[in-house]
């Protein structure tokens, strides 16, 4: 469950932000602040996960009190004002939330910071490959991985920014150990990383330079999970 604070201004606003997470499972809004400086205090001694946070407030703005966080914390802005969206998308913001808050377009916001948290909070060792080559075992980070190429008995493993890695096991071996909310099979000899996809015209996957075909076996099953995402 997400540990989250809301802070602003305005009482009849945090009312509303704690009505709505009293309606979903996922996240605990632990306290509300209308101060900022009572907020802050608050968090130096009790980190949270994720911040609802107005912009607009008198004494310090949102974007301000948010440089100012003594911990890395998740930020869901809260605003009537729709020009600050992008300096708060600047500032790696989860979300932007505009004012007044609709309870379906909140429930969003909370499923991306959930989505968010759970993969921060992933266990380390699960974010990692270990591949067998060069008579070494070698350590790859999932997040790093553009595509995987099957050739005959070994697959070429492209990973971004480093060396590509040859590996002597086969496509489904290597499919099994990936998740298949992340990597999907595309071709015989091709398994791509959904995350790294830029564009897919006429059947080619777009990945940097690369040109990945996508085989009639497994059209069906990509494109639906394209129109999911």
């Amino acid at each position: 469950m997400i540990k989250a604070i809301a802070l602003d201004d305005e009482p009849p606003a945090l009312e509303i932000l704690q009505n709505f997470c009293d309606k979903i499972d996922t996240i605990y809004l632990q306290k509300t602040f209308t101060k900022s400086e009572d907020a802050l205090k608050y968090l130096k001694k009790y980190p949270v996960d994720l911040l609802f946070l107005d912009i607009n407030m008198p004494a310090i703005s949102g974007i301000d009190f948010y440089k100012k966080l003594p911990h890395k914390t998740m930020v869901i802005f809260t605003t009537a004002y729709s020009e600050y969206a992008v300096e708060g998308f600047t500032l790696s913001a989860t979300d932007y939330l505009l004012k007044p808050i609709s309870f379906v377009r909140f429930e969003q916001a909370v499923e991306k910071a959930f989505t968010q948290w759970k993969q921060q909070n992933q266990n380390p060792e699960q974010q990692y490959l270990f591949i067998r080559a060069d008579y070494s075992l070698i350590k790859i980070l999932r997040s790093d991985i553009l595509f995987i190429e099957g050739l005959d008995d070994y697959l070429k493993i492209h990973i971004q920014n480093q060396k590509t890695i040859v590996a002597r096991m086969t496509m489904k071996a290597l499919l099994q150990k990936l998740p298949e909310t992340e990597f999907i099979r595309v071709h015989r000899s091709f398994i791509v990383s959904i995350s790294k996809i830029e564009k897919v015209r006429n059947k080619l996957i777009y990945i940097g330079e690369e040109e990945i075909p996508v085989s009639a076996s497994y059209e069906t099953t990509f494109f639906a999970l394209l129109n999911t995402q």
